[in-house]
């Protein structure tokens, strides 16, 4: 077994504190990564909160992680010691249902295995994530990350990176395209630079006038204030696509008459009330509303190399691992631009 040092919270809203546990030792397709970064996502505080109501405890968070390979199976044929590594949201998953085999691990049909606070296909082992100093995982859950990519800024992109490239692609949204962004924050961000790379005309919507100098900063081409009517006027009908990335509840339709006919608005936030919109302001201009989660492991793959050849990474705030209990109570205020990044070599 590899001892481990981490940061845990042992019930739900505890602050998290230094706890000390075992990974296993590797297997023949495994590979031990030495962690030197790892993201701070809001999805960590719901999990420490229990607001899903599938925590595990005690819990180390974490699903943005990157680090050295130190070690590999006698049958890895990726990973060498040395190479950086990262690893998101999915460890494992069954590998053969049809959504595996398609590369879309994120549907698994019988289930996925979380990086953190899941079960391990024993059933019995519980996951443990990257605010920690090791961990050790499968090859086929292992992502190559380029030189070129620096490690602290690559982190984010593990989930808040391939979340938001993801439903992007998956539209294929490109130059003549009109795409707007609801909230400028983790994932808000990194979509306003991937949509802006991909060559559409991109709009950052918010309540925040404050985010109207980021949001060019980034990227976007136009900024709209929602909170002032004549603003939310002037962008009728215009939007081919809109990426709502709000976890706080809201009302869809102000959105939904932003589209143009046809439109799509897809949704990767998780609010806590369910979606209220009449069907005759869906089924009247044929406008959509879709989810998107994360992606699958090839296109996490490919998110990572698209990011390393067009210098794409998150904007970062590095904080050692004693502080992350500061650090959530300011993601609370949305005090971060944007994402919160743990060094984790801080917990030696």
């Amino acid at each position: 077994m590899i001892a481990t040092k981490g940061f845990a919270a042992q019930h739900a809203g505890s602050p998290l504190a230094p706890f000390s546990f075992e990974r296993r030792d590797p297997g023949r397709h495994d590979v031990v990564i030495e962690i030197s970064h790892c993201g701070v996502c809001h999805t960590d505080i719901h999990m420490v909160h229990n607001d899903f109501g599938m925590s595990l405890y005690p819990m180390v968070p974490g699903h943005e992680i990157i680090g050295k390979a130190i070690a590999v199976g006698g049958d890895v044929k990726e990973f060498r010691p040395g190479d950086t590594a990262g690893v998101g949201c999915l460890v494992d998953s069954c590998r053969e249902c049809e959504s595996c085999t398609n590369g879309l691990e994120q549907h698994c049909q019988n289930g996925f295995v979380l990086t953190y606070s899941g079960y391990e296909k024993d059933g019995k082992t519980v996951t443990q994530g990257g605010y920690s100093t090791k961990i050790v995982v499968d090859e086929r859950f292992v992502l190559k990350v380029s030189p070129k990519l620096a490690p602290d800024k690559a982190a984010p992109l593990l989930c808040a990176g391939i979340t938001t490239y993801s439903p992007l692609r998956q539209w294929k949204i490109g130059k003549g395209h009109k795409v707007a962004v609801v909230g400028l924050g983790g994932l808000g961000h990194m979509a306003v630079k991937l949509a802006a790379s991909f060559g559409a005309e991109v709009t950052v919507l918010s309540t925040s006038a404050s985010k109207k100098s980021d949001s060019q900063r980034l990227g976007a081409h136009d900024f709209v204030l929602t909170t002032d009517a004549a603003q939310v006027t002037r962008v009728a009908n215009r939007f081919h696509f809109i990426l709502d990335t709000l976890s706080a509840s809201h009302d869809h339709n102000t959105y939904l008459g932003m589209l143009k006919t046809g439109g799509t608005m897809v949704c990767v936030g998780l609010p806590p009330e369910p979606i209220q919109v009449p069907a005759a302001n869906i089924v009247f201009t044929r406008k959509c509303i879709a989810g998107s989660l994360i992606g699958g492991l090839p296109e996490t793959q490919e998110m990572l190399d698209y990011c390393a050849a067009h210098d794409i990474t998150a904007d970062v705030e590095v904080i050692p691992i004693h502080q992350i209990n500061d650090a959530y109570a300011r993601m609370l205020k949305n005090d971060v631009k944007y994402r919160f990044v743990i060094d984790t070599t801080s917990l030696k």
